[in-house]
């Protein structure tokens, strides 16, 4: 029987926060190429008091972070274990591998935003990936 190989509690932290956070800046910028800007917080210009596409942006990418560090932690300790069948493997890789792909196209292209707004509005997003995926992947890591 083999035996069971276990890494460390900070690894999988880091790892599982770094996933969480580029996830999270992903759907960052896919939002912002369809509207939904966490920079209309910003904004003067409209005449709500927090336009509904940044809101949605909020919640968005606090969740995708969220779920990106818990579900990366969880991952990496069945990893561990063998427990992760090698299709499940290459499903998750492939998916993660389109995502960033697509926001790379889309960082690419030129921004609809205001350049401080922009620049505000990347900071927040990275802000609130790190926060909401060390949550997910603290979360996970004492569950497991």
């Amino acid at each position: 029987m083999a035996e069971t190989t276990f890494f460390p509690r900070r690894l999988i932290l880091g790892a599982a926060v770094i996933s969480g956070v580029l996830l999270a800046l992903a759907v960052h910028m896919l939002g912002a190429r369809y509207g939904l800007d966490l920079g209309g917080l910003w904004r003067s210009d409209t005449h709500e008091f927090i336009p509904a596409g940044a809101a949605i942006a909020w919640w968005l990418i606090a969740t995708v972070g969220f779920s990106g560090g818990y579900f990366t932690a969880t991952l990496m300790q069945s990893a561990a274990d063998g427990q992760i069948p090698q299709r499940m493997r290459q499903f998750l890789i492939a998916v993660g591998v389109l995502l960033l792909a697509g926001a790379g196209q889309v960082a690419s292209a030129p921004s609809p935003v205001p350049t401080v707004s922009g620049v505000l509005a990347g900071l927040a997003a990275l802000c609130l990936g790190a926060v909401m995926a060390f949550c997910g992947a603290h979360f996970a890591l004492r569950r497991g």
